[in-house]
């Protein structure tokens, strides 16, 4: 699975080009063809008036390297996760972590002001167990603000394993399009914010990683050709 956003000069321009009616059936794409929009979605409350039920929660926290692309520098960051929010994902969150599924992966795709993205394993052969494994979309009940973990998609009940933190309160656009929050980060944003981006946006448009390269290759094709990511060390269960 890959997903990827249209090129532009500031996550600004997706931000305007998102909230003009009728423009976009969708902001996000499946190996070049158009995901379809969730259309409908009515007024989504922000994470502080979100309904606060704790049942099923759990704090991972992600021990990262290569911050700023800088080898040893490295940072922690934890999720919360948000199983009222949406149940269906966080179960699959937790599943992937128990499973030490994002051991050494790399944070492939990094936006400044916009999204951090990740979610595809080091290893092709583990990558291709999950391909076929979508998930049922869940419903969004909580906006895209800073800090919110997402499921990336493209189109309805496509979710897999790759994900994405929003950096920006301004992200809310893409609760229209169907992408619902199942977690939240709730310390180390900052480290989140040192995430290497100085490789823009993915190959054909950017410069950045080709998905789907690193499906078929994995780590091997990552670390001869964008050594500069800053990837996963363990994720754990607190």
């Amino acid at each position: 699975m890959s997903w990827s956003l249209p090129s532009s000069a500031n996550s600004e321009d997706y931000r305007d080009d998102a909230l003009s009616a009728g423009r976009r059936t969708s902001v996000f794409k499946l190996a070049g063809a158009a995901a379809a929009a969730t259309a409908g979605i009515p007024f989504l409350p922000s994470i502080a008036n979100a309904n606060d039920d704790a049942s099923g929660e759990k704090l991972i926290e992600f021990s990262v390297n290569n911050l700023d692309g800088v080898e040893g520098n490295t940072g922690t960051f934890v999720v919360k996760l948000r199983p009222d929010w949406a149940p269906i994902g966080a179960a699959r969150f937790t599943e992937l972590t128990e499973q030490g599924f994002w051991n050494d992966i790399r944070f492939f795709r990094v936006i400044p002001g916009f999204i951090a993205q990740f979610g595809i394993n080091a290893d092709p052969a583990v990558q291709a167990t999950w391909r076929n494994k979508s998930l049922r979309d869940d419903p969004v009940k909580v906006s895209n603000t800073r800090g919110t973990l997402v499921f990336a998609t493209s189109g309805p009940n496509s979710r897999t394993t790759q994900l994405f933190i929003n950096y920006s309160d301004r992200n809310t656009f893409l609760d229209k399009s169907g992408f619902s929050p199942f977690g939240e980060v709730i310390s180390g944003m900052d480290v989140v914010d040192k995430l290497y981006g100085g490789y823009g946006e993915g190959a054909p448009s950017g410069k950045g990683p080709s998905q789907g390269l690193i499906q078929v290759k994995g780590n091997e094709y990552l670390k001869s050709q964008y050594p500069l990511l800053s990837y996963i060390s363990k994720a754990t269960v607190q």
